[in-house]
């Protein structure tokens, strides 16, 4: 196993770019504000079975590479065994030349497995049997992993309606790790059906033992929730806006259309927008209360194949980039939050690299000094943008539109806990790119600053923005 694919410089390509991540980035421990990781994993502890349970199991990046090679959805989603699956991935890793995929995985293989042969059908029974000799004599675990790459806070992301059991056992536990909730509020704007609404409400009531039969009640439901939440460490929420709109909405026609909706009759396109509006402004006002940093995910086109969502269910791939005009709802819905001076510290993410300059320009004119420096945040590449160009581009934005130096860094969104290799990849682009603006004259050659650069995007941003220190923590409880 002598091919050098991943090696010590990897995507550096100068010696100062190899100096900076060398001796700045990789010392670093890390921070994971936002990933998919199951609490009860954490807790268990949950051994790493095979290569196919790791990668294939639940990576819809994986699944959409398989199917854009032809591979048929029995060794995807279906009932062929995972080492059928692990060589119809092998089969298609070599055709994904350049994708992500292909660094990743290569990344992942050598760091967990001491791995160097390239994943193609001559090399799958090698590498599959070398890595279960592997984890049959050294079993590699979700704790394992997290402290092997030094990670000291991550926040998985967690419905309101969970009962949080797992996040409460693992604040018990001996694990040094530290694992925090983050409030996902997507279910609680579930406003499209009164049969959605309804389920939600008969969850929320469950939970919180109150009946929920007026708006008052819900959003008093939520505050328990909040309150649970934030006692048990969560410091972040996050919302997923599939479509970005603003409707004015005073407490009392939000009282009018949840009543409606409650009794069984749907509410108009318009007046669904309104009370989410509504409820969008009322969570915010709750999060800059608790202190908390609010997450904003934008620009999904979700399950637009039909005909797939219906075999399969909504998340298996099937989402796209959406091209809606986002930027005057989303100023609107800032500014509403920010006329009352109770906008909470914000991470805007995009979905469409063509809204990069908006999120940029957004963030600079929502800026204040009552949270954090750079309060406003425009977030690290996400989901179709995670990639080395889109790293580039996001970071290039952020240099020419915003404050580089206050970011707050990357983060996984993902389900495999051997995703947090990423962290790597990231901070090798950072300093290889930091490098390249130095010897274009861009950049001054200042040691100190560019380790401190370095540094607090890696690690110290995040910590000081999202408050993520123990005694903080232990202060607000």
């Amino acid at each position: 196993m002598n091919n050098h694919y991943i090696h010590d410089n990897f995507l550096l390509n100068s010696t100062l770019a190899q100096h900076l991540y060398h001796n700045y980035a990789a010392p670093m421990p890390i921070i994971d504000y936002h990933n998919h990781l199951e609490a009860q994993d954490i807790l268990d502890n949950t051994p790493i079975h095979n290569l196919a349970q790791a990668w294939l199991h639940s990576d819809h990046y994986v699944w959409r590479a398989m199917r854009s090679n032809g591979v048929d959805e029995q060794f995807i989603t279906g009932a062929a065994s995972d080492a059928e699956k692990f060589a119809k991935w092998c089969e298609s890793v070599p055709y994904l030349l350049g994708n992500p995929l292909y660094q990743w995985s290569h990344l992942e293989l050598k760091r967990f497995f001491e791995c160097d042969l390239l994943i193609n059908p001559d090399n799958e029974q090698a590498i599959w049997q070398h890595c279960q000799q592997q984890l049959a004599t050294q079993p590699l675990t979700t704790r394992e992993v997290l402290t092997s790459l030094k990670v000291k806070t991550l926040c998985t992301t967690d419905s309101p309606l969970s009962d949080l059991s797992a996040h409460a056992a693992l604040k018990q536990s001996d694990f040094s790790v530290q694992v925090l909730p983050t409030f996902r509020a997507d279910e609680l704007l579930a406003f499209d059906t009164p049969a959605a609404l309804q389920t939600v409400t008969g969850k929320l009531a469950a939970l919180t033992g109150n009946p929920i039969e007026h708006w008052e009640d819900y959003l008093a439901a939520i505050d328990a929730r909040i309150e649970t939440f934030h006692a048990l460490g969560c410091r972040l929420s996050d919302l997923g806006l599939t479509q970005v709109a603003f409707t004015p909405c005073t407490p009392e026609e939000a009282k009018a259309a949840f009543s409606t909706l409650l009794s069984g009759q749907a509410l108009s396109e318009s007046e669904q927008v309104a009370l989410r509006t509504r409820l969008f402004i009322e969570l915010g006002q709750r999060y800059h209360h608790y202190g908390w940093s609010m997450q904003l995910h934008i620009g999904v086109l979700v399950n637009v194949n039909q005909r797939r969502k219906q075999a399969l269910g909504g998340g298996t791939g099937f989402s796209v980039i959406n091209d809606l005009s986002i930027a005057q709802p989303l100023a609107q819905l800032l500014s509403a939050l920010d006329d009352s001076a109770e906008l909470p510290n914000t991470v805007l993410y995009n979905l469409n690299p063509n809204h990069n300059a908006v999120l940029s320009c957004m963030a600079g004119a929502f800026q204040d000094s009552d949270r954090a420096a750079g309060k406003i945040q425009f977030g690290a590449a996400w989901w179709f943008n995670d990639h080395k160009d889109g790293m580039v581009a996001q970071l290039t934005t952020l240099k020419n539109l915003g404050a580089l130096g206050r970011f707050v860094g990357m983060l996984t969104d993902s389900r495999n806990v051997l995703s947090f290799s990423r962290h790597e990849y990231f901070r090798r682009v950072l300093c290889d790119l930091l490098a390249k603006w130095v010897s274009e004259g861009e950049l001054p050659y200042d040691e100190s600053l560019l380790k401190t650069t370095i540094e607090n995007i890696c690690y110290y941003n995040a910590e000081r923005y999202f408050g993520f220190s123990t005694t903080q923590l232990e202060t607000s409880s």
